[in-house]
């Protein structure tokens, strides 16, 4: 059966099967169970586990994203997105500490302007305005969340266009996944006046002014510049 060695941890997928003291035969095996206690159509073999924990293949090629229903699978067992699991983990990382809080992000984009939101409960020198944002729970859908939580802090409704990407993020330390979404309709309203003390579409001189920029997902300045180019 394939133990680990004492060398490096190749990738989080890597380091999270290492946790839970398991072989690859096991976690196979155990993958499979899952699948079917859970009516997951996903699937994984050893081979396909082997090449997904190096990072790469034989040939030294990169994997690449498994097929959809594999990916929701392995993001189902451990909570944590598919893009997090085939990164290469990072010292000052704690994984099992930031999948226990996931985070939605939602970047509902509407011309050239981002939907956010200012959270009451942050302290003066902390963040104040920032994306509206939900709590994944396990086996959850983030673009469903993410859809979810804006309309229920600003009454806007939108659809969710796709992932820009997931990050621990620099301050909160929590495990963010970035939603893309695009404005359908609705008049934006502090809808959560307990939680939130406003809302505003702001454009991208006006984010950044609101929200230092060393904070911001990269992803997020790139469609907005985007954007900006479209509507020129």
């Amino acid at each position: 059966m394939t133990r680990y060695d004492a060398s490096g941890v190749r990738t989080v997928l890597e380091q999270l099967i290492r946790q839970r003291q398991q072989t690859f035969e096991e976690f196979v095996e155990f993958a499979e169970r899952f699948a079917r206690e859970h009516g997951e159509p996903g699937t994984l073999s050893l081979s396909h586990l082997q090449r997904l924990v190096a990072g790469s293949r034989p040939d030294g090629a990169p994997v690449g994203t498994p097929r959809p229903a594999t990916a929701r699978l392995l993001e189902r067992i451990f909570g944590v997105p598919i893009s997090v699991l085939l990164s290469e983990p990072s010292p000052d990382t704690n994984v099992l500490e930031a999948r226990a809080l996931h985070v939605a992000v939602a970047v509902v984009v509407r011309d050239a302007r981002v939907l956010l939101v200012c959270r009451r409960e942050e302290p003066e020198d902390e963040l104040r305005w920032q994306f509206p944002a939900g709590i994944v729970k396990p086996g959850r859908d983030p673009q469903e969340v993410a859809v979810r939580e804006v309309l229920a802090e600003t009454a806007v409704h939108c659809v969710a266009e796709r992932s820009l990407g997931s990050r621990i993020h620099p301050v909160t330390r929590v495990l963010c996944e970035y939603v893309l979404c695009d404005y359908v309709v609705g008049t934006t309203t502090n809808a959560d006046a307990v939680e939130n003390a406003g809302v505003t579409w702001a454009d991208r001189s006006q984010m950044t002014r609101l929200i230092p920029v060393e904070r911001i997902y990269p992803p997020v300045l790139d469609v907005l510049d985007a954007r900006l180019a479209a509507h020129a």
